[in-house]
């Protein structure tokens, strides 16, 4: 029914779109994608799996060379044993961009610094108290969290081309408005402007579900797929949702709030000011608020949530049944709201991302079983679900990805398109 997903793929980056499964955009980004996603690939099956002439992409692959973008490397030929003259393959030029990629967050400021083939070449976290920041402190721990990832690679920030930035809440990413953040004392902020006045660099903004879902996208086991969700909980419940393997974000920029659907009338306070929304019952202040009045813990007030909730999960683990009443009831509350996903969507596979998945109450098999017995009876297998476990720097992963689509957009998509 699920399994685990602990690391991202070695061999390229991007999502692995099927042979003549695209068609829309300029042939050129269709070759660029496809060298970067193989990692190592010869132009003649560049041209098999994209359905053009050899000829075409041979044009298109001296002009991206001559442009530094990607570059001739030397591989085996398949079934040579190694023996005779190497191939020669295609690879995206890994010194063409650097970009960055941060999450900030109520409990820790996560960053990494990726090249233009998506490797790793630094990575940095900063642990914080929580609580609300207003814009310039937002602005000032992202300047300071970025010079100190800087530096550990070793470049200023000059050497970058972009920054991907992600933060929690409702966030419009084709503006980089931050509309609503749980971590921000500001409403309506136009985060990207500022931020990139702020760092000197071009900043891409977005939800930060929709980067954990970008970083499965681009560098974890969603790259293959054409449609997946993902369900991140943490600090609150998110979702992110590819179609036809690209993310989809709603008319507004708003769409699959997946945490902030109804599961009660006039149910618990959410975090967002309305009630009843299914964050305010399977999110880690939920738990804690449950806590305090089931297990009378009201001495554990003032606490951070994550000490509180270890000592939950201790108790649920020694057999305490009200604990464990507390993860069964939003194992529940999980369950129908990934019973609404399969009913919805349909995906192919859903992931459960975040801190909250080492609790392993919320997914044990009679909450998947409750999900499948909720979801529409069709006869045939629902979808798998995935337990994800990169760890802290999952989210700047997915930062990053979007600054190098950003980047690669730019560089390779011609204006006017860029615009439609």
């Amino acid at each position: 029914m699920y399994g685990r997903d602990d690391a991202p793929g070695k061999a390229g980056c991007g999502p692995l779109i099927p042979p003549l499964a695209e068609t829309q955009r300029p042939l050129r980004q269709q070759v660029f994608d496809r060298v970067r996603a193989a990692g190592q690939i010869a132009r003649v099956q560049v041209a098999k799996e994209l359905g053009v002439s050899p000829a075409s992409v041979t044009t298109i692959t001296s002009e991206l060379i001559e442009r530094g973008l990607i570059h001739e490397v030397s591989g085996i030929r398949d079934g040579d044993g190694g023996r005779g003259r190497p191939a020669v393959l295609l690879g995206v030029n890994p010194a063409a961009h650097l970009v960055a990629g941060m999450k900030l967050s109520d409990r820790e400021h996560t960053a990494v610094i990726v090249d233009f083939a998506g490797n790793l070449v630094a990575d940095d976290i900063i642990p914080r108290r929580p609580g609300l920041l207003d814009l310039q402190e937002i602005l000032l721990a992202a300047a300071h969290l970025l010079d100190r990832v800087c530096a550990k690679a070793g470049v200023s920030r000059q050497d970058l081309s972009a920054v991907g930035l992600g933060v929690p809440g409702f966030v419009d990413s084709a503006s980089g408005t931050v509309l609503w953040s749980p971590v921000m004392r500001d409403r309506n902020t136009d985060l990207a402007r500022l931020a990139s006045a702020r760092l000197g660099l071009p900043v891409h903004v977005d939800n930060d579900a929709n980067l954990v879902t970008l970083a499965e996208l681009w560098f974890g086991a969603g790259r293959n797929l054409s449609d997946f969700a993902v369900v991140t909980i943490e600090h609150g419940v998110g979702m992110g949702l590819v179609i036809n393997h690209r993310i989809y974000r709603g008319g507004q920029g708003l769409g699959l709030e997946l945490g902030h659907t109804k599961v009660q009338l006039d149910g618990a306070l959410c975090r967002c000011g309305q009630r009843g929304c299914l964050e305010a019952y399977v999110a880690d202040y939920a738990l804690v608020r449950e806590a305090t009045t089931a297990l009378n813990w009201v001495h554990k007030d003032g606490q951070p949530v994550p000490v509180v909730l270890e000592s939950l999960y201790d108790h649920a683990k020694a057999g305490n049944q009200a604990a464990r009443s507390i993860f069964r009831r939003a194992g529940r509350y999980l369950a129908v709201g990934l019973a609404n996903v399969v009913n919805l969507f349909d995906p192919a596979l859903i992931f459960l991302s975040g801190d909250r998945m080492r609790y392993d109450y919320l997914y044990a098999a009679d909450t998947l079983a409750e999900m499948e017995a909720l979801a529409l009876s069709s006869g045939r297998p629902p979808p798998p679900i995935r337990i994800h476990a990169w760890g802290d720097l999952l989210w700047a992963h997915g930062a990053a990805a979007l600054a190098l689509s950003a980047v690669s957009d730019g560089l390779l998509v011609p204006a006017r398109e860029v615009a439609a």
